[in-house]
């Protein structure tokens, strides 16, 4: 009687170990499945976490690490008041046109420094901005200069050529005369 109960003991051991290692197996194996699916997302989730926070680092440093002289909105709204309003403006011209007006300014008040006196008066800066405010009427002073000059190399041409002919003492040809 013992050895049949011994046997009996043993099967139902061993099949009660057969179903808890199916159910463990199938337990783990939904559990790991689980496990894996949520770490895949938790990963996939901090890489987007983290992507977005690089971008928001990126565009942050620009707007604080530039240290932009003006408001970069007030240059924006400048920008596109006076351009079509079908132009779209990049990220990178709104930040180098607040550079550059910038150093626009830095020119104005390095040459308002020169003057020797503590207080800026208006009449200097006139003076100073002059450049910037007049470019166009210093364009076409610059253009009617070169205009004129080159009619006076015209003139020196033809008065070269007139010398040459009238002041000839021999009969030699132009090419071997070396003095003009």
């Amino acid at each position: 009687m013992l050895d049949h109960n011994d046997e009996e003991y043993k099967e139902l051991d061993e099949d009660n170990t057969e179903n808890s290692t199916e159910e463990l197996n199938d337990d783990s194996s939904q559990d790991s499945t689980e496990e894996l699916n949520k770490d895949s997302t938790e990963e996939n989730e901090e890489e987007l976490d983290a992507d977005l926070e690089e971008e928001f680092d990126e565009e942050g440093e620009e707007d604080e690490g530039e240290d932009l002289p003006f408001a970069k909105a007030e240059v924006v709204r400048l920008m596109k008041r006076n351009l079509d309003k079908d132009k779209m403006i990049r990220e990178r011209v709104k930040v180098e046109m607040n550079k550059f007006l910038g150093e626009v300014l830095e020119r104005v008040c390095e040459q308002l420094n020169d003057y020797p006196y503590t207080t800026i008066e208006y009449e200097m800066l006139k003076e100073s901005i002059y450049p910037y405010t007049n470019i166009k009427r210093i364009n076409e002073e610059k253009f009617r200069i070169l205009k004129h000059l080159e009619a006076i190399k015209a003139d020196c041409d033809a008065l070269t050529m007139d010398v040459k002919k009238s002041l000839k003492l021999k009969d030699i040809d132009d090419e071997s005369d070396e003095i003009f």
